[in-house]
C-alpha cells in the first residue's frame, strides 16, 4: 500500500480524495465548492468528450453554445423545473463594482432582471427552439452542447458532487412523442455502450421512479453503477420531456396536415461525474488505475541504469523499444521536438491522442516507477543493462500490478494494441464480476433493511409509490435507483405494501 493513501477498508472517503491528489487530477479552489481539473485530470475528460462526441455525431447530432446566464422568468416558465433547482441556482443581480468609502469592490448596478447562472439549459434552448422551428420540415432538431454548469452544492467533493462541473447535454425536438421516446432510449443506451466499451464500466440501465424523475421530465432514464464500496453512482441520464417545455416556451410547427402542434422534446447529458466513477470503479490502494482507452499516456519507458557506461547502453536500446512501438518516424519526431526535455512524448496514434512516454529523467528508478504508478499509467516498460543483453524487457501492467517478460523482436503496434485490448476487457469482466457479486435478491423489507448494511445493489419486488419511497428513504438513507429495463414478465407482492407488481427495482445506498 503507498503511504501517501489511506486503505479503501480503512478510510474509503479519504482514499478517494488521496488517490486524486497523488495523481494530480484536481484540487479544491479557492472559490467554495469549485475545483480545478489539473492536466492530468482534464485529459481524462478531453478522452471521454472526444470519444462520446464521435458517437453523438455518428447519429446525426450537432454542437451548439448557449448563453451561461439564463432569465429568472424562464425558470419561472415551468413549474416543475423551476421547483427542481431553484434552491440550487447561483444569481446574477448587478452588473458592474464600485468602490465604497474603504476602497472595497461593491455591487453597483442593479439588473432590471436577475439571471441565473446556467443549472441546466432546457429553458433557454427551448425559448431558442420557439424561434428556429417553424414547420415540420425543420424537424428533428438534434443538438449538444458541451459546457459548465453552476449548482450551489452545500456538500462537495471532487468530480463527484462540485457547484460547478463541466458536462454535456443533449436537446432534441421531433414531431411525435414516439420518435422523442425513442430518442431519450436511444442516448442511454449510447452512454450504456460508452461506459462499457470506453470507461470499462458495467452499468444498469431503467427507469427512474417519480420522486428521483428530473424536473419537468415526463420520464427519466438513467445508467446506474456500483462502485467498489457498494454505493450507487448515477453515471448518466436521459429524459423524455414530453411536450411540457414546448408547451411553456411555446414550440410550435405546422405538421403534415398543416396543423399548429407543440414539438416533443427530450435532453441527456453525462458530466465530470464519470471521472469521479472511473477513479471508484478500477483503482486501488497504490493509487489511480486507468483502462487504456482512457488514458492519454499508454505507456512510460524506464531505462534502469548505474554508470554512464550502462546509460548510453540503455538509452539506445530503449530507443529501439519506442521505435517497435510507434514507428521510426514518430519516435525521431519526437526527440528532435522536445529535445532537453526529461520526459518525451511519442504519439501512437495522432487521431487519439495518446501517448508512450520516455522517461529520461535521473533519479532513482524506484521513484520513477512509484510516479507512474500513482498516475494509473495501464504500462510500464521497465529496461536495464541485462535486458539489453537478452534483448528483452520487463513489462509491468498496472491494473493487476503483475510483471511479465517480452522479448523485443516480438514488439510492433499490433503487439502493443492487443496488450490494451486485453487489459481493458479484463479491466471491465473485473468490474462486472464485482457488481454482479453485490446484487443482492430479498422478498421482504425486513431482509431490505439488513442487505443494504452491507452496500451493493439491493433488488426486489417494488409498487412505486412516492411515499413509501420517501419513508424507506428516511428509514434507511437509501433510494430506488432505477426500476431496470430488463424484468423477469413475473408477478410478484411489494415488499413493502404487499401490493401485487410486475416491476422490480434496485434499492442503494447512492453518491
Amino acid at each position: 500500500m503507498a503511504k501517501n493513501i489511506v486503505a479503501r477498508a480503512k478510510d474509503y472517503p479519504q482514499w478517494y480524495l488521496d488517490v486524486i491528489k497523488a495523481a494530480e487530477l484536481a484540487d479544491y479552489s479557492p472559490v467554495r465548492g469549485c475545483m480545478v481539473i489539473r492536466p492530468h485530470g482534464y485529459a481524462l475528460w478531453e478522452a471521454i468528450q472526444k470519444d462520446l462526441d464521435r458517437r453523438f455525431r455518428a447519429t446525426g447530432h450537432v454542437n451548439a453554445y448557449f448563453p451561461l446566464l439564463i432569465p429568472v422568468s424562464f425558470l419561472e416558465k415551468e413549474a416543475q423545473h423551476v421547483d427542481g433547482f431553484a434552491m440550487e441556482s447561483a444569481v446574477v443581480t448587478h452588473s458592474s463594482l464600485r468602490k465604497d468609502e474603504n476602497g472595497r469592490l461593491i455591487p453597483q448596478s442593479e439588473l432590471a432582471e436577475p439571471f441565473v447562472v446556467r443549472p441546466t439549459s432546457e429553458t433557454i434552448i427551448g425559448y431558442m427552439y420557439s424561434q428556429w422551428i417553424h414547420s415540420y420540415r425543420d424537424l428533428p432538431v438534434l443538438m449538444n452542447q458541451w459546457a459548465n454548469v453552476m449548482r450551489w452544492e452545500m456538500r462537495t467533493r471532487l468530480f463527484l458532487r462540485t457547484s460547478e462541473f463541466l458536462w454535456q447535454e443533449g436537446h432534441t425536438a421531433h414531431e411525435t412523442a414516439e420518435e422523442a421516446e425513442a430518442e431519450t432510449v436511444k442516448m442511454l443506451n449510447i452512454y450504456a455502450d460508452f461506459a462499457h466499451e470506453f470507461l470499462a464500466m458495467p452499468v444498469v440501465k431503467g427507469r427512474k421512479t417519480e420522486s428521483e424523475r428530473f424536473p419537468g421530465a415526463v420520464h427519466t432514464y438513467a445508467i446506474e453503477a456500483l462502485m467498489q464500496d457498494g454505493k450507487a453512482l448515477q453515471a448518466g441520464t436521459s429524459h423524455f420531456l414530453g411536450q411540457n417545455f414546448a408547451k411553456a416556451f411555446d414550440i410550435k410547427f405546422m405538421d403534415r396536415e398543416n396543423q399548429l402542434r407543440h414539438c416533443w422534446t427530450s435532453s441527456w447529458g453525462v458530466s465530470t461525474r464519470l471521472i469521479g466513477g472511473l477513479i471508484m470503479t478500477h483503482s486501488d490502494d497504490e493509487g489511480l488505475v486507468l483502462p487504456p482507452k482512457v488514458s492519454s499516456i499508454l505507456a512510460a519507458i524506464v531505462p534502469i541504469y548505474r554508470s554512464e557506461e550502462e546509460k548510453s547502453k540503455v538509452l539506445a536500446y530503449c530507443k529501439r523499444l519506442a521505435v517497435a512501438l510507434c514507428g521510426e518516424k514518430r519516435v525521431e519526431e519526437a526527440l528532435e521536438r522536445e529535445k532537453g526535455r526529461e520526459i518525451i512524448s511519442i504519439f501512437v496514434d495522432e487521431h487519439a491522442m495518446q501517448k508512450i512516454v520516455f522517461d529520461l529523467r535521473e533519479g532513482r528508478a524506484v521513484e520513477k516507477h512509484f510516479h507512474w504508478e500513482q498516475r494509473g499509467i495501464p504500462f510500464r516498460f521497465e529496461v536495464g543493462p541485462r535486458d539489453v543483453d537478452s534483448e528483452g524487457f520487463v513489462l509491468k501492467v498496472r491494473f493487476d500490478n503483475s510483471k511479465c517478460f517480452g522479448k523485443l523482436a516480438e514488439v510492433n503496434s499490433q503487439w502493443f494494441a492487443d496488450k490494451c485490448a486485453e487489459v481493458q476487457e479484463a479491466m471491465y469482466q473485473k468490474a462486472l464480476q464485482y457488481r454482479d457479486s453485490h446484487i443482492i435478491d430479498v422478498n421482504s423489507y425486513e431482509e431490505l433493511k439488513e442487505a443494504l448494511k452491507s452496500g451493493g445493489f439491493v433488488r426486489c419486488w417494488f409498487k412505486e409509490d412516492t411515499e413509501v419511497e420517501a419513508k424507506i428513504k428516511e428509514e434507511t438513507k437509501a433510494v430506488v435507483r432505477c426500476v431496470p429495463f430488463e424484468q423477469s414478465g413475473e408477478v410478484g407482492k411489494c415488499i413493502y405494501t404487499g401490493r401485487e407488481t410486475s416491476e422490480k427495482v434496485l434499492f442503494a445506498l447512492a453518491y
